[in-house]
């Protein structure tokens, strides 16, 4: 889920039961207690080699716990990823517990910046990672630091020249791309203060993206529209701050694949992502029983399929909790937005499908679970705010001080949660098949939902027709199984042009 928002919470001191829709929810200031403040000094634990090199191996003693350690690698920051369990004389290997994927490894230190590319800047994305970024240089410039934890170098935009002119009076980026080589003239104009390089279209987007000296990506561009520059980024090796879901939808088995011969990370900044990920360091993979990813429910949480027939734009757009784009906010009120973040968190973690479920949880505060082999269920939970997954990826594995708004448990409220309704919000069981039977099913649920979508909001279907239009392409398509990137984008054209044709037949 992106963007931001402020729900509402029940008053009542419970965790299951009716909310006060005219209550807001309690967010405390940023100021931190002194506990907050306080920086946390883990045990150095060891971790599995970002490089796959063999480094001088070693051991060392902490009380009566012995934590072994590739030299070479070695960082006490990296917490959980490969420990070794020591337990009446018994070590319970990480390969035992379950490896998670190497795209999911702390990156390589950097003793510098790490330099940034923000790809869709203008989005509401783009500016929570913007809000990041200003947070963490004035929190350099209070320390007296000459170096803050990261530099802009690029950032990217469509069409909203005014936003991306903005970023660059603010932050000084060494590129500014726009895909739209329409709006290319008329950057001069925009800013003409500018002393960097401005560059327009496609392969601007994936120069920027594979640039030798940019470290993180943000990828952040809806829709399709941020694959081939997501994928330039992977192959190049960077660590991809993901938020454009749709690059592990379409082509999740090529994008994994490839991290893993290029040593690329690959760390996710969906909220409901980001929080399982946050939840699996403690334990390894095959401790793993279920993933829970919450959803809101959206603005038709209760609303009867009869009463979703006549939704408007207007009102699909208006989102209980979360601020978005216009996309995203339909996705999440027909829930394929839930379907989509099954299928990536299927090939982000390595997971089953059978392993995959959703439960509708109002408030968007517990923004997912994962329960492990012996009952227990890890939650993470904060209000609903982008910025705090962003930062999350962008200086993982460290925390430092958040823009983030925090909880205050001085004041009561309630969380709800409750299993969806499959009959009212279909999207969930296509999520749930495309998870299952992967090959091409993903690109073409994606292409579909977009064009439908896009009739939706120029008003030539109805809201309950943009699932059954997937559907209906997804059951009629030439299904492949190992779909390589030319057909992938051939699928691609295919979905679009046979939603066209079913889009018509209403």
């Amino acid at each position: 889920m992106s963007g931001k928002g402020q729900p509402p919470f029940s008053t009542k001191p419970r965790l299951i039961g009716s909310r006060d829709p005219a209550r807001p929810l309690p967010y405390a200031t940023n100021e931190p207690t002194p506990g907050q403040a306080a920086r946390r000094e883990g045990t150095p634990v060891g971790f599995e080699c970002g490089n796959g090199s063999a480094g001088e191996s070693g051991h060392a003693d902490y009380g009566r716990m012995k934590i072994c350690y590739n030299a070479a690698v070695f960082d006490q920051r990296a917490r959980s990823l490969s420990l070794l369990r020591h337990e009446a004389g018994h070590v319970v290997t990480q390969e035992q517990r379950g490896v998670f994927p190497r795209w999911l490894l702390p990156p390589n230190p950097i003793n510098r910046s790490r330099r940034i590319a923000i790809l869709g800047a203008t989005g509401s994305i783009g500016q929570s990672a913007l809000a990041v970024l200003r947070h963490a240089n004035q929190m350099a410039e209070s320390a007296l630091s000459e170096n803050g934890r990261f530099q802009l170098f690029g950032i990217s935009g469509h069409e909203n020249l005014g936003s991306l002119a903005m970023a660059a009076r603010e932050f000084s980026p060494e590129f500014v791309v726009c895909s739209n080589t329409s709006m290319e003239a008329q950057w001069a104009h925009a800013c003409p203060e500018f002393g960097g390089r401005f560059n327009a279209g496609a392969e601007a987007l994936v120069d920027l993206a594979a640039h030798p000296d940019v470290d993180i990506v943000v990828a952040a561009i809806v829709g399709r529209a941020g694959l081939e520059s997501t994928m330039a980024a992977i192959e190049s090796g960077k660590l991809v701050a993901l938020a454009n879901k749709e690059t592990l939808v379409m082509a999740g088995h090529l994008a994994t694949d490839l991290a893993t011969k290029t040593d690329a990370r690959i760390l996710p900044v969906d909220s409901e992502h980001s929080a399982i990920f946050q939840c699996l360091h403690s334990g390894g993979r095959l401790e793993v029983r279920r993933v829970i990813l919450t959803a809101s429910g959206g603005p038709f949480r209760t609303w009867t399929a009869a009463q979703q027939r006549d939704v408007t734009p207007e009102q699909a757009r208006a989102h209980p909790t979360w601020k978005m784009g216009a996309k995203i906010s339909i996705d999440s009120a027909t829930m394929m937005n839930k379907a989509l973040e099954l299928i990536e968190a299927k090939w982000l973690f390595g997971l089953d499908a059978a392993q995959l479920e959703v439960v509708v949880h109002p408030e968007s505060i517990v923004h997912s679970m994962v329960e492990f082999v012996d009952g227990s269920i890890l939650a993470q939970c904060s209000p609903p705010d982008m910025k705090l997954p962003i930062q999350a990826a962008l200086d993982y594995p460290n925390r430092f001080e958040s823009p983030a708004r925090r909880m205050d448990f001085r004041v009561p409220f309630g969380l709800n949660f409750e299993p969806p309704d499959m009959d009212r919000f279909p999207a969930l069981l296509v999520g749930l098949e495309v998870a299952r039977r992967g090959g091409s099913c993903g690109v073409i649920v994606n292409a579909a939902n977009e064009v439908a979508v896009q009739a939706f909001l120029e008003r030539r279907i109805r809201f309950s027709e943009i699932v059954p239009v997937c559907r209906k392409v997804l059951d009629s398509h030439p299904f492949e199984p190992y779909p390589d990137l030319a057909s992938i984008l051939e699928l691609d054209r295919w979905a679009r042009l046979e939603s066209c044709k079913c889009i018509s037949s209403y």
